[in-house]
């Protein structure tokens, strides 16, 4: 039979005294502000697994406080220096505002002990929702946020345990290195044996479909794609460089085409050969995954894919506009295809999986 003690609600106090510590310090941990107070991660880290052990629960009546609404809207994302998530957070920041909501963003870096702590910290404030955009675990910050009863949405990348709202990576990548194929066939150029992809990390979604893509265009063009020819080494722009300086000493030549799959990436390469081989520049065929205005004007052999930020938002704030429970279903919206000869491009659809 269990005995009145196993019964009790365990509390932070008797997480302290277990600890050594105060009730303040595990109040921080817990909350996920520990690093303010300049906590060590290895202290908050024995604090989270004593928790855990003693089968710890946050009060329910101080949880019951949520239903009072905060109208504070959090958004965590990977950077801002590339033009698509900062697009991506000016315009979450000016669809929020427009809705009386204020929002709360914070660049995270893809580091995802970063992504938690901030999340927990985000939940401190008693943010109403929390938007993941390119988040490593989306699944594991929406079982946190759901203990607390906030819901979450993924954005860029997706998950399972909530609505995600993400571009048609295979149907871009498919498209983007179909355009290159048929530019090189119209020049003549002999692109089988010689087309790269570059950059990105293969256990992502977005660059596993983009590779997904990128193969099925070269298969259905009617070659054979090169395992060693997709480097997915990546989004920094020192790593994009890095992997084609060592493709070319490996090979003695330059590839005839490149699938670039980010700016970022696509910094690196246009460094490495405006060091090295400037003249190629003019001559080998760029593809990249995400889009720059910039960049048009550097290399006019050049094509871009531009991923529809105001239409992935849009899905997004349906969702959020609307009433819960959200499935956790997957909106895909197409990518633009931009040419550098003509610049047009086909109006986006989003579909839904």
């Amino acid at each position: 039979m269990p005995t009145t003690a196993s019964k009790k609600q365990i509390t932070i106090y008797d997480i302290a005294d277990r600890a050594g510590t105060s009730a303040s310090t595990v109040g921080a941990v817990l909350n996920g502000s520990w690093r303010n107070r300049r906590i060590s991660e290895k202290r908050a880290e024995t604090i989270r697994q004593i928790a855990e052990e003693m089968g710890y629960a946050p009060n329910m009546q101080a949880r019951a406080l949520r239903s009072v609404r905060s109208r504070m809207i959090g958004m965590i994302l990977p950077m801002y220096e590339n033009r698509y998530f900062g697009a991506i957070a000016e315009r979450f920041e000016m669809e929020a505002r427009a809705r009386g909501l204020l929002p709360m963003t914070s660049c995270t870096r893809r580091e995802p002990d970063l992504e938690l702590a901030t999340v927990r910290q985000m939940l401190s404030y008693n943010v109403d929702r929390i938007v993941c955009t390119g988040a490593t675990d989306p699944d594991g910050i929406a079982r946190i946020c759901d203990a607390q009863g906030v819901p979450t949405i993924n954005l860029d990348l997706p998950g399972t345990a909530a609505p995600s709202i993400i571009s048609d990576n295979y149907t871009g990548a498919y498209k983007l290195t179909a355009a290159l194929i048929d530019r090189a066939n119209a020049v003549g150029s002999n692109w089988q044996n010689d087309f790269l992809f570059v950059g990105g990390r293969p256990t992502d979604h977005n660059t596993s479909e983009r590779i997904r893509g990128f193969r099925e265009a070269i298969t259905d063009a009617g070659a054979l794609p090169t395992e060693e020819n997709i480097m997915a080494c990546g989004y920094a722009a020192a790593k994009s460089k890095a992997a084609l300086s060592a493709k070319v000493e490996s090979t003695g030549r330059m590839p005839t085409a490149m699938f670039v799959n980010s700016t970022v990436s696509l910094e690196g390469v246009f460094d490495w050969l405006g060091q090295h081989h400037r003249k190629a520049l003019d001559t080998i065929l760029f593809g990249s995954f995400d889009w720059d205005p910039f960049a048009q004007y550097t290399a006019q052999n050049l094509f871009s894919v531009r991923q529809d930020v105001p239409s992935m938002l849009d899905a997004m704030f349906r969702i959020i506009d609307s009433e819960p429970p959200h499935e956790a279903e997957v909106i895909q919206v197409e990518p633009i295809v931009i040419s550098y000869r003509t610049r047009e491009h086909a109006p986006a659809r989003a579909t839904e999986r």
